[in-house]
């Protein structure tokens, strides 16, 4: 299973209904942001099953990044039965996604 583009219009209903949904908020003319992209890919592939990874370019929709606070990206927020329960700031790897994912999963 690969990334899911959001939009303003979307994430909320993807972030309702489903279990387990991690956001990450990104831009194309940041360079962390394109590093950090292969990681969520692989991760998609692992934890297709248990999670949605979704992905909200922050240049074409500000609502969803002015709504959750985001800073500085690349931000990810671990969302479970759509309350944010987890947030990355910066470049992670990826078993602290697959560690997040795994601990909320179970629940």
């Amino acid at each position: 299973m690969a990334t899911m583009k959001v939009t303003d219009a979307t994430m909320e209903q993807v972030v309702q209904n489903n279990n387990l949904v991690l956001v990450d908020f990104w831009a194309p003319w940041c360079g962390p942001c394109r590093m950090i992209a292969p990681i969520l890919e692989n991760l998609a592939e692992k934890v297709g099953d248990q999670a949605i990874i979704a992905k909200l370019n922050v240049d074409e929709n500000p609502v969803g990044a002015t709504k959750y606070q985001i800073q500085g990206i690349p931000t990810l927020k671990l969302f479970h039965n759509g309350k944010e329960v987890e947030t990355f700031v910066g470049v992670q790897p990826l078993e602290r996604f697959t560690a997040a994912i795994t601990k909320y999963a179970a629940n």
